[in-house]
């Protein structure tokens, strides 16, 4: 089990990997707080708003992740908003949802409140 999801690296060799089934994403979903699935098309993806003290404080969040997002060769969508940051997660490549997007969810967690 997958339950500590920021002990864990992302894989980026999506040669033989499949995008999770309904299955596998509730039970990530589970281990990850205050993220939302969204489903369009075949496509799912999880999403997070997290809250900033600011525009700076929130453009500062996004940066940190996006580092820790550089680390891992494995990016987001990132919209940076007054007092919010909103971290979308998905796999370009298999169109949907991997292993590595939940524990990206999980490191933008503990980055989100390290900065906090």
């Amino acid at each position: 089990m997958t339950s500590n999801l920021l002990n864990l690296d992302c894989d980026s060799d999506y040669s033989k990997a499949e995008k999770m089934d309904a299955e596998a994403i509730k039970t990530h979903l589970a281990l990850v707080s205050g993220w939302k699935l969204v489903s369009s098309t075949n496509e799912s993806r999880i999403v997070r708003t997290f809250s900033c003290q600011n525009f700076k404080t929130a453009i500062e969040l996004a940066s940190k992740i996006g580092a820790e997002a550089d680390r891992q060769d494995h990016h987001p969508s990132i919209l940076v908003e007054w007092g919010k940051c909103t971290v979308t997660w998905w796999t370009h490549a298999l169109g949907g949802l991997h292993l590595n997007d939940f524990i990206m969810a999980k490191k933008s967690e503990k980055i989100a409140l390290l900065d906090n």
